[in-house]
């Protein structure tokens, strides 16, 4: 069942990935039209989030982020189809790094390094990030189930040679790599929601105090690793431009947990800038009023 789903909907992907840009995004103006008007994909989600973490803004101002979002989300959805045949000269010119030297310079320490970043803008194109690195590229994600699409996903996420790894998997596979002096750059989204709240770190995401995975800081203090944020920005349609911030050079002289908190603090004042280029259709706030006491 799961190959017979693969193989009915990947060559319409494929050709939609054939598609120029300009068709590509006048087909994400009709898929925008389909979500948010007549299927209406989570909108209530959506309102319940914005309304939660934007309380004094009023309704006009909400619906108005509120369709912004998912032109961006139908957006980014078809780029994400499009890595099946974009070329890297194109790919490059869309989504720019600003600051390679300061990836280097944190190369230049001998370590691995932590990349920390979170659902605003193009996540999905930061695998470009290869392009600037001497050491091995590392993405954290969570295996889908349809095994053919899990392949799928690892082969556009693994463009420029990037090694996924299974989130159950990371710790165990990237101390094996330190042991052998292997040094990588690491990539983590790291503002899920986790499933066992009670056994997770609480902090205030956007007001709200709410459980935060930690595993990218905790990998960082076993190891010594050097922790970096990704700020992706959106410029216009279509391209994108990112700069990394030092959250710190050796994690292990910071308290626990600061490293996390510095990570929430550079996503939030993206979101307050320009909210409508996060991903405002995940329950990030689901477990919020059940921190135990």
């Amino acid at each position: 069942m799961q190959f017979l789903a693969y193989i009915l909907i990947y060559p319409f992907l494929w050709l939609i990935s054939l598609l120029p840009f300009r068709l590509l995004y006048l087909f994400s103006d009709f898929v925008y039209v389909l979500l948010f008007y007549i299927i209406g994909y989570r909108r209530k989600t959506v309102k319940e989030n914005l309304k939660l973490v934007f309380p004094k803004k009023s309704d006009h101002e909400l619906k108005t982020i509120s369709k912004k979002f998912y032109h961006h989300m139908c957006d980014m959805f078809l780029e994400m189809i499009k890595t099946l045949t974009i070329s890297r000269k194109q790919l490059n010119k869309r989504f720019i790094i600003k600051n390679p030297e300061r990836l280097q310079q944190l190369e230049a320490l001998n370590k691995s390094i932590v990349v920390m970043y979170g659902h605003y803008a193009s996540y999905e194109w930061s695998f470009v990030v290869e392009n600037h690195i001497s050491m091995k590229g590392i993405g954290i994600y969570k295996t889908i189930a349809n095994k053919y699409f899990d392949k799928l996903a690892r082969k556009l996420r693994s463009r420029y040679n990037t090694e996924l790894i299974d989130t159950k998997k990371a710790i165990a596979k990237i101390t094996d790599y330190e042991s052998q002096n292997v040094k990588s750059v690491i990539a983590f989204l790291s503002d899920q929601s986790p499933k066992n709240f009670k056994k997770y770190y609480w902090t205030k995401f956007m007001g709200i105090k709410v459980p935060c995975f930690t595993g990218a800081e905790k990998i960082a203090k076993e190891l010594d690793l050097s922790v970096t944020y990704l700020k992706i920005e959106k410029v216009k349609r279509g391209y994108y431009e990112a700069e990394f911030i030092t959250l710190a050079e050796n994690a292990r002289e910071y308290p626990d947990y600061e490293i996390t908190d510095k990570f929430t603090r550079e996503l939030e004042k993206q979101i307050r800038k320009a909210p409508e280029y996060y991903l405002w259709t995940h329950k990030r706030w689901k477990h919020r009023g059940k921190k135990p006491n």
